[in-house]
């Protein structure tokens, strides 16, 4: 199976990728929204880096770096995570920097991993959380006919409680939708 297409590749993670990460991972904005509360040290995710090279089945987790095919310049990030095997599921985070944004990266890095989650590690479920004022996150998952939920006041920000929508995709929607 191949992680790339004629706009992208997927790749593992290196030690070179560590100034990005570090910066990526630093940015108090997309704090608020995930699970973050403070900064991440070099050494940390030095460390994480030279964990990577575990299974997805052993760590319940998956990161790998977008690279852009023409530039070859690496322009976000693929995060697949809280693997449940019993359930079959696995919960999905994309990251594409802002100088990158509005290029049609994230669009065909969902749609490598959708391509790797159902035909590969052969899962029931794919989904993600995206807060409800990400209006260009929201139109791609739409568009990708993803089935959406609202968690009310999933989250608390600095305005208040905002919502969160839940994105699904299902193995049998998918396959179908590749017939």
């Amino acid at each position: 199976m191949s992680l790339e297409n004629n706009i992208l590749k997927l790749r593992a993670l290196e030690p070179e990728d560590l100034e990005a990460l570090y910066e990526w991972e630093n940015m108090p904005v997309f704090w608020e929204t995930g699970n973050t509360r403070q900064p991440y040290s070099k050494f940390a995710l030095k460390e994480y880096i030279s964990q990577t090279n575990a299974n997805i089945y052993e760590t319940g987790q998956l990161r790998m770096m977008m690279v852009d095919k023409l530039s070859g310049l690496t322009v976000g990030t693929v995060d697949l995570f809280d693997f449940d095997i019993h359930h079959s599921r696995i919960a999905l985070g994309l990251f594409v920097a802002s100088e990158f944004q509005q290029k049609g990266f994230a669009k065909a890095a969902l749609q490598l991993i959708e391509e790797y989650v159902f035909s590969y590690l052969k899962i029931n479920q794919l989904y993600c959380h995206i807060a409800a004022n990400n209006q260009a996150s929201i139109n791609m998952f739409k568009k990708e006919n993803f089935s959406e939920t609202v968690l009310k006041n999933w989250i608390k920000t600095s305005s208040g409680f905002e919502d969160i929508i839940v994105f699904q995709q299902f193995i049998d929607d998918y396959l179908n939708r590749k017939r």
